[in-house]
């Protein structure tokens, strides 16, 4: 049976330091997204594969060019109208700025920082699924250790859920590929992959570009830059040995997990 890896990026303003109460205009928010995207993108792209990038509509407005020509190659979906506000009509707005922009329906949502989200209004937006799920306990964000780890439809809407191990349910996220040692993050990977068949990762392009100049904390600028770049490289070579990466939408397409 052939596994799957779905490999997605959150293409979105470099707001993070808001959290931190570090002050960063709207203007060098943007810059560095796009700088983070510059430096990401010639990394996967020197792989044939597609995965999907959920793209800010505030960022594809700004650049829709580059947004444009990332369809080509990959699946562009929806990661809301702006990253740090939010509203209900964010959801179907987003969906027709970026549809408007690349000239294709655009299927799939993350909300930023896995926000919760209601699935009727998802549904009514036109959205065929959601990755708004990390089911597993992050201190300080949510406790979905009661969430299913795989596929699940809601309220009309497919589920993809961001991987996390079978059993103690770790999470693989960004942070984890920053900060576990290499050897332990492909391990659990690989791990994740036989049992389900699949693995959804997710990063952010403003990572692979340095950020050590900004109040942020150590984990989260670990192995920034080309540092982990370089990292992402090792990681898309070593999955590709023992799956297909493609996007949710082809996942969706081809496996249909509904069924």
């Amino acid at each position: 049976m052939n596994k799957f890896i779905l490999l997605s990026f959150d293409v979105e303003e470099f707001d993070i330091p808001l959290e931190y109460q570090c002050n960063i205009s709207a203007d060098e928010q943007m810059k560095i997204g796009k700088q983070g995207l510059n430096e990401m993108l010639p990394v996967v792209d020197s792989f044939n594969i597609s995965t999907t990038m959920f793209t800010t509509a505030n960022f594809a407005v700004h650049f829709p060019d580059d947004v444009k020509a990332m369809s080509a190659k990959h699946e562009i979906a929806s990661h809301t109208y702006f990253h740090t506000t939010f509203e209900n009509k964010d959801l179907v707005n987003s969906k027709l700025a970026l549809e408007k922009i690349i000239e294709k329906p655009v299927v799939g949502l993350r909300m930023p920082r896995m926000r919760n989200v209601e699935m009727n209004e998802v549904k009514k937006a036109g959205y065929l699924y959601d990755s708004s799920i990390h089911p597993t306990w992050l201190p300080g964000r949510y406790n979905n250790l009661h969430l299913p780890r795989n596929w699940y439809k809601q309220e009309g809407v497919l589920r993809l859920p961001a991987s996390v191990t079978p059993n103690l349910r770790l999470p693989l996220f960004w942070l984890a590929f920053k900060n576990y040692p290499y050897w332990l993050f492909k391990k659990l990977v690989l791990q994740t992959l036989k049992k389900d068949g699949y693995v959804c990762l997710y990063f952010h392009p403003w990572e692979f570009t340095n950020i050590h100049d900004y109040k942020l904390p150590g984990y989260v600028k670990k192995h920034c830059g080309e540092s982990l770049q370089n990292r992402l490289h090792q990681l898309i070579k070593d999955l590709l040995q023992h799956g297909d990466c493609i996007s949710i939408k082809e996942y969706i397409h081809q496996k249909n997990p509904t069924n």
